[in-house]
C-alpha cells in the first residue's frame, strides 16, 4: 500500500455531559478546527479530494451526512467528495483506511479521513435503530449492549476482576504522566480544552471497592442472552467514558502535502467476527495487517489497542504478551474516554505522537467493537 499520513490531530476529549469542555460546539465545529490545524501544520497542500468521516449516531446535531456538513464548514473545496461511515466503535479508523485505499489506488491524490462523536448532543443509541429491540434475529445476532459482552467474554477468557483493575489502574496513571508531553504534541486545543477531562485520580483501593456497573442491563437483553446469568466483572472503571471529541488524518501519495509525510501506511485491515463474542475481532484484524505487512508483533515499536471495556486489553496482554513498555504509553480509553466514531482516528493520532516520542519505526493501532467488527492497521515512521 503507498498511502502516506501527512498529518494525524486529534481534540482532547470533553465528558458527555452539558458542562463538558466541548459541549457547546457542533461536530462539524470540531472538525473544521482540525482540518485548519492540519492545513497549518502540514503546510500548504492542494485540496483534498476526499472528506470520510466515521459518526455512529448520525441523527440529530450528526445526521445529514455529517462529512458533507463538516466539508462546507471547513471551507475544503466543493469538488471534494464527502461521506460519512458508521462501522461501530471502529469507525475512525475504517474512514482512514478508506482514504488510504483511495490514494493507493489513485482515486485520489489526498484525502482527510478521521472521525466525531458528539455524545453529550448524541447518546448512545440515539437512533434507537430497530435492530436493537428486533427479536426475530437468532439469540446469537441479536443486540447486545456492549457493556454485556463485555462481561460474558471476561467470564468465558478467565478474566479476573483483579487484572482488569491493574489495567485501569495504569491507564489512568499513564494518561496523567503524559499530558504536558510529546504524547499530546498532536493534540489540538479547541473552545479552550487542552487536557482530557475524563481522567481522575484513583488507587487500587478505589478500584477494589466499586460494584460491579452493568448488572441491571441484563434483564432487558435476557434472549439475547439465552437465560445465561452471567457473572458481573466491569465496574464503571472499566469502561470508557462516554464523552465529545474528533481526530482528522491527512492521507496522501508522495508529494501531496510541502511538508515531509509523518508515517508510511504499511498495511490495513477490515475484519468481521463472531457477534456473540463481540470484542475479539480485532485481535483478528491485527493477525491480518501484520500478516499483510510481512511483520511480527515484537517489532512493533509502539502499539495503541483499543480499551473498548477491560476485558479486550486485558486479553490482549495474557494471550498474545506485548512489551508492556510498548503498549497504551500515554494511557487508554479506560481512563480517558470513548467518542464511539471518532476512537480509532484518535488512537492513529496517539500512535504517531508516541512513536515520534519513542525515535520508534513500527506502530499497530487495533479497534475493536461490538457485534463483531475489528479496524487494526500498521504504520512505518518517516526519517525513522
Amino acid at each position: 500500500m503507498t498511502a502516506f499520513i501527512y498529518d494525524a490531530v486529534r481534540t482532547a476529549r470533553g465528558k458527555a455531559r452539558p458542562d463538558g469542555g466541548l459541549a457547546a460546539q457542533k461536530p462539524h465545529d470540531l472538525v473544521a478546527a482540525l482540518a485548519a490545524a492540519i492545513k497549518d501544520r502540514a503546510g500548504a497542500a492542494p485540496s483534498p479530494e476526499a472528506l470520510i468521516l466515521g459518526c455512529v449516531g448520525q441523527i440529530g446535531a450528526q445526521g445529514g451526512n455529517l462529512a458533507l456538513v463538516s466539508k462546507l464548514a471547513a471551507g475544503i473545496d466543493e469538488g471534494a467528495s464527502a461521506f460519512t461511515v458508521n462501522n461501530y466503535c471502529v469507525s475512525g479508523l475504517t474512514a482512514i483506511g478508506q482514504a488510504a485505499a483511495m490514494v493507493a489506488s489513485g482515486q485520489a491524490g489526498s484525502a482527510l479521513a478521521g472521525g466525531v462523536e458528539m455524545m453529550s448532543a448524541v447518546p448512545f443509541l440515539a437512533d434507537k435503530a430497530s435492530y436493537y429491540t428486533d427479536a426475530s434475529f437468532p439469540p446469537r445476532t441479536r443486540f447486545l449492549p456492549v457493556a454485556l459482552a463485555a462481561d460474558r467474554l471476561a467470564e468465558e477468557e478467565g478474566i479476573t476482576r483483579e487484572e482488569m483493575d491493574a489495567l485501569a489502574l495504569l491507564s489512568q496513571r499513564r494518561a496523567a504522566e503524559a499530558e504536558g508531553t510529546a504524547l499530546t504534541a498532536s493534540r489540538i486545543p479547541v473552545a479552550g480544552l487542552d487536557r482530557e477531562e475524563s481522567v481522575r485520580a484513583t488507587s487500587a483501593e478505589a478500584l477494589a471497592a466499586l460494584a460491579p456497573a452493568f448488572s441491571e442491563l441484563a434483564g432487558a437483553y435476557a434472549e439475547a442472552l439465552q437465560g445465561r446469568r452471567l457473572d458481573h466483572r466491569h465496574t464503571i472503571a472499566h469502561a470508557p467514558p462516554m464523552c465529545d471529541g474528533a481526530a482528522l488524518a491527512l492521507i496522501g501519495a508522495e508529494g501531496a502535502a510541502s511538508a515531509a509525510p509523518r508515517a508510511r501506511i504499511l498495511a490495513w485491515a477490515e475484519v468481521g467476527g463472531d457477534p456473540a463474542a463481540s470484542l475479539t475481532a480485532g485481535f483478528a484484524a491485527m493477525d491480518r495487517a501484520l500478516d499483510r505487512a510481512g511483520l511480527r508483533l515484537e517489532q512493533m515499536d509502539r502499539i495503541e489497542f483499543m480499551e473498548a471495556f477491560g476485558v479486550a486489553i486485558a486479553k490482549f496482554m495474557r494471550d498474545r504478551a506485548p512489551d508492556p513498555d510498548k503498549v497504551n504509553v500515554g494511557g487508554g480509553h479506560m481512563a480517558k474516554g470513548h467518542p464511539l466514531g471518532a476512537s480509532g482516528a484518535i488512537l492513529l493520532s496517539t500512535l504517531l505522537d508516541t512513536l515520534d516520542a519513542a525515535g520508534g519505526r513500527y506502530g499497530l493501532v487495533v479497534a475493536t467493537g461490538a457485534s463483531g467488527t475489528g479496524s487494526a492497521m500498521i504504520v512505518e515512521r518517516q526519517g525513522a
